[in-house]
């Protein structure tokens, strides 16, 4: 997350935690997408992350601290991620509650 193609190409100071101005609504940059930035708008909840242009009305400002995800959407996120080598929600559970995982430590 260096945000060096978007920093040299559109001349703007993105960067991970840059509070932003999109179309009216705040936000903070929370990833960067190659050409676009990611950003978490304080509408929606953590882990909704908004693809944006970063020169179309987009106000930056200063430097501010995203939301972090609840337990359950980080299970979650990683079900999007992992959940196809499972027969059913339930064995996900069970695996994703071993205390190997290192998100369980």
């Amino acid at each position: 997350m260096n945000y060096e193609y978007v920093k040299n190409y559109y001349g703007v100071p993105a960067e991970y935690g840059r509070i932003v101005i999109v179309a009216g609504e705040r936000g903070v940059i929370v990833e960067d997408r190659g050409n676009y930035i990611g950003v978490l708008f304080d509408k929606d909840k953590p882990g909704v992350i908004s693809n944006c242009h970063p020169t179309w009305e987009v106000e930056y400002c200063g430097i501010g601290k995203p939301r972090k995800m609840t337990r359950s959407q980080q299970r979650y996120q990683r079900y999007l991620e992992y959940g196809d080598s499972f027969d059913n929600f339930r064995q996900f559970l069970s695996w994703d509650c071993d205390k190997e995982r290192s998100w369980n430590k």
